[in-house]
């Protein structure tokens, strides 16, 4: 049995990680700015993100998979922290859902892991067979979504023993006259159930069965302090799914734990003074017994959830400055989302297109950061490097999905001649920028499998690539200065790097080809040296579009047709 829990834990947490980063990524790739919207509207106020919480949990019955699905949102730049909090504040109450129709039904209620196995199927085909972008990307929301539950599912099949054990019943028992630890042993079966309904679900029916004694009044004491736990221990999905996510997410994760931590300390005090059953049976003034016990166990459930998110609804903000404080940015941490996109300014063209282009500003910083760190992690083997060009790269693409929203919504006022003729190109800036961020991934995607294969460079291909590496950053840096200074001079230096790289590329790849011959080098080496030496031109390509649109004055006239690169 032990081994099985073990295997079922490891396996099941590494289908969880694995569906949560495919759901993500999908839901990144899919959503675009009209999902985004709808949740922003949806989350404007904070009981409206309360009650959505609330709804979607209680519609799925699981408040881990609605707390999963926020920080996926968070992670995607979909929600804000603020955001986030109203909606999980709002899953704590739409939880307390299973534990009635538990106390109604029994534990028989439909269970979302039920349609994991056909959401896995049917999101395999659709990124299989999918004839367009959408179809493939949805295709991978659900295969993520559905591997996922499935995780989950082996996570909860791996414990399924400390359910039927005898001993458990008793150690439940046992801990019942001592509710502090009663809510941290409520805690670690919530965390090892993957479930706050499940673990409620089995206090219950224990309850019902007389695990806790015939006298009723004391099974339900004894049952709340384990109920308090529960909601701390369900909140270790939400942790497990902030693993690898960006800063926002984890700190998603860590107000969903502190709000039910801060929610279990204020409760205790009415557990230990017997207010806590005293309110319950205000409520629901019968006799207690078998037959209603669960029930009064599920008032106790929603008394806790609903006069918790009374309280902290309206100290959300207070709680989100609470989550950044403890959970602070690190040097690594990259904020995707730009910050000075002001939609009020849209009714004033000039503006928000000087708005853009400083964005554009900092989305070519990051860019040149990305490919520096992509070249630096291939020559030196460092996988700290190549995680960081993952990071930027997503960042880059929030970039142009933001810049770019941004762009057309400003197509669509009444616009100057001038502003009408920069927009399009600042467009294509963009895009260009974004394809440099791809060709940056392509290198560290190059270097990894450097790595995985013990490739060794030779020191004239490591010089060589060092060579490259420098003429590419100094292209970049001139592209940059002349968007920042708006200097010609600057543009015109950049086609010289190119003219440079341009000669690199055919000498390298050259010199490569003879030391493959006289077997200096491996032909593994060589492609892969090749394909960076290719990338590095490509990344060029795109930095001469952006050089070529300075020095037509971000005006189609004067940029020559056959120096751009399609950015596709």
């Amino acid at each position: 049995m032990i081994k099985d829990m073990i295997f079922g834990t490891v396996g099941g947490l590494g289908f969880f990680l694995f569906g949560m980063g495919l759901m993500s990524d999908g839901l990144k790739k899919v959503a675009g700015q009209k999902l985004k919207s709808i949740l922003q509207s949806m989350t404007k106020k904070p009981w409206i993100a309360f009650v959505m919480g609330a709804g979607v949990t209680a519609l799925i019955q699981s408040s881990s998979a609605a707390t999963v699905m926020v920080v996926g949102f968070v992670n995607a730049a979909l929600l804000t922290l603020r955001q986030a909090i109203c909606v999980i504040i709002g899953t704590n109450v739409g939880t307390t859902a299973t534990s009635w129709l538990v106390s109604i039904s029994g534990f028989e209620n439909l269970k979302i892991t039920t349609y994991a196995l056909p959401a896995v199927g049917i999101g395999f085909l659709l990124q299989v067979l999918g004839r367009t972008r959408k179809a493939k990307n949805m295709g991978q929301i659900l295969l993520g979504f559905g591997i996922l539950f499935v995780g989950i599912s082996f996570l909860k099949n791996a414990f399924a023993p400390l359910e039927e054990s005898s001993r458990v019943q008793e150690l439940f028992i046992y801990l019942g006259d001592k509710p502090f630890l009663a809510i941290i042993a409520g805690t670690i079966v919530t965390m090892l159930l993957q479930s706050s309904s499940a673990a409620i679900a089995i206090v219950q029916l224990l309850a019902i069965g007389g695990a806790f004694g015939a006298n009723w009044e004391t099974a339900l004491s004894i049952s709340i302090p384990f109920v308090l736990g529960s909601n701390i221990g369900t909140t270790i999905t939400a942790q497990l799914a902030a693993i690898g996510s960006n800063l926002n997410a984890r700190r998603t994760a860590w107000a969903h734990s502190a709000f039910n931590i801060l929610g279990a300390a204020w409760a205790y005090f009415f557990v230990v003074t017997g207010l806590f059953t005293a309110a319950v049976h205000w409520i629901y003034p019968f006799e207690l017994n078998a037959e209603n016990v669960a029930l009064n166990i599920a008032i106790a459930h929603t008394i806790f959830n609903v006069v918790n998110s009374g309280i902290f609804l309206p100290l959300a903000g207070v709680l989100e400055k609470l989550v950044v404080r403890f959970v602070p940015e690190k040097p690594g941490d990259i904020e995707a989302k730009p910050v000075i996109l002001e939609k009020h300014l849209l009714d004033t063209p000039v503006l928000a297109l000087e708005q853009a282009e400083r964005e554009i500003m900092r989305m070519a910083k990051k860019a040149k950061k990305a490919t520096k760190r992509a070249i630096i992690g291939l020559l030196n083997d460092d996988r700290r490097m190549l995680a960081d060009v993952r990071k930027n790269e997503d960042s880059i693409d929030e970039f142009q999905l933001e810049i770019t929203s941004y762009l057309s919504e400003l197509s669509r006022r009444q616009l100057s001649d001038e502003v009408s003729i920069e927009l399009p190109v600042l467009l294509h800036t963009v895009n260009d920028l974004e394809r440099i961020g791809d060709h940056a991934m392509n290198i560290a995607e190059i270097a990894e499998r450097k790595i995985e294969n013990k490739i060794i460079f030779s020191s004239q291909a490591n010089e060589e690539a060092s060579r490259l590496r420098r003429e590419v950053l100094q292209m970049s840096d001139n592209v940059i200065f002349s968007l920042e200074k708006d200097d010609i001079s600057f543009a015109k230096d950049a086609l010289k790097n190119e003219n440079i790289i341009n000669k690199m590329q055919m000498d390298f790849r050259k010199n490569h080809v003879d030391r493959m011959t006289d077997g200096t080098c491996s032909a593994v080496s060589g492609l892969i040296f090749i394909d960076l030496v290719d990338n590095v031109e490509k990344i060029g390509d795109h930095l001469t579009n952006i050089a070529q649109a300075v020095i037509g004055d971000l005006q189609w006239e004067g940029i020559e047709p056959k120096t751009i690169v399609e950015s596709k």
